[in-house]
């Protein structure tokens, strides 16, 4: 009960913290005038053009600061996640800074994010397969079983943390809908997370892991309510965008969340809607460079439904309640 007490006062705390950053930041981005450019063959987004951007340094900010206030001994986990997270965060930040600096919608170049992601990626493969806390041990899904790939974990940890910021980028094209979706995650996560904890399911039991995990849901709580606090501002019509600042950081999130806790192989199963973005924006430029046709009438897959004429907020609550089926799915069959 004490740790339940604690989680639900961290995420109180979260979103008491953005909920006091919110408008003070959006009255700021306003009055420096950054803004988001739209990009001009989006019809339906033209009457957004000039909502502010950057909106996520909201939850970095009290999620950052929720969790270094929060945090206990033995947090190395939770510490570098939000190391991590901030890395990602501050690359996300530069793309958007170019975009509001010269008025466009190219921020850095595609192989500039590229750079900046891959070399935080191989800091966190070298940190995480060194570490005695992580390794190269990875838990199988819904079960006890846990395998060692070796070095393997390497590449293994590299292609998972620019796979994911990526999907989370990519989603992010519909007020609220990566920020929803990343919620709903975080909390699968956390739920999972906390089963392995209590039931020792990650093989460890030592009184150093305990805390470690107890750090990382910490992290999660911090991000729950931070989360929460942001879709009120974020939510259709929004008043503020995340930007790359936000998505990159939220998927980053979402690989420390998997990889340090050594759940790597649910990070596809439970991130399903983001791996769907990917897949519609890979498919569509492959068989376009094949065939100079388009399988979706614009990807990622979001806004092809958008041109079939559905609303936003109905797309985003498909999304979302997707997302949530498999997170309730994937929590029970942890249970059982």
């Amino acid at each position: 009960m004490s740790d339940f007490v604690l989680l639900l006062e961290v995420c109180i705390f979260s979103f008491l913290v953005a909920l006091f950053i919110a408008p003070m930041l959006i009255t700021f981005l306003r009055k420096q005038k950054a803004k988001q450019t739209i990009y001009s063959y989006v019809e339906n987004h033209k009457i957004k053009q000039g909502t502010p951007t950057m909106g996520g340094l909201i939850f970095i900010f009290a999620i950052t600061f929720a969790s270094l206030v929060f945090f206990r001994k033995e947090n190395t986990l939770g510490v570098f996640t939000i190391i991590v997270c901030s890395a990602f965060g501050l690359t996300g930040f530069l793309d958007d800074f170019i975009k509001v600096k010269y008025k466009q919608n190219l921020g850095l170049r595609a192989y500039q994010k590229f750079l900046f992601q891959f070399a935080i990626s191989i800091a966190i493969a070298i940190f995480a397969y060194n570490s005695n806390l992580v390794g190269s041990v990875l838990i199988v899904p819904f079960t006890t079983v846990s395998i060692d790939i070796g070095w393997w974990a390497i590449p293994l940890i590299i292609f998972v943390f620019v796979a994911i910021t990526n999907s989370v980028n990519l989603t992010d094209g519909l007020d609220g809908l990566a920020g929803t979706c990343s919620l709903v995650v975080i909390l699968a996560f956390f739920c999972i997370i906390s089963i392995m904890r209590t039931f020792n399911l990650d093989g460890g039991g030592s009184y150093q892991m305990f805390y470690e995990y107890q750090n990382v849901l910490i992290v999660a709580s911090s991000s729950v309510g931070a989360l929460m606090c942001f879709l009120l501002f974020n939510s259709y019509p929004a008043k503020i965008f995340m930007g790359d600042t936000g998505s990159l950081f939220l998927g980053a999130l979402i690989g420390c969340l998997g990889i340090f806790t050594r759940l790597t192989l649910i990070i596809p199963i439970l991130c399903a809607v983001f791996v769907a973005s990917t897949l519609s924006v890979i498919i569509q430029v492959l068989h376009f460079r094949r065939t100079k046709k388009r399988i979706f009438l614009m990807a990622p897959l979001h806004h092809h439904f958008e041109k079939k004429g559905v609303h936003e907020v109905k797309i985003v609550a498909s999304y979302v309640i997707i997302t949530t089926i498999i997170g309730l799915i994937s929590v029970l069959l942890m249970i059982i």
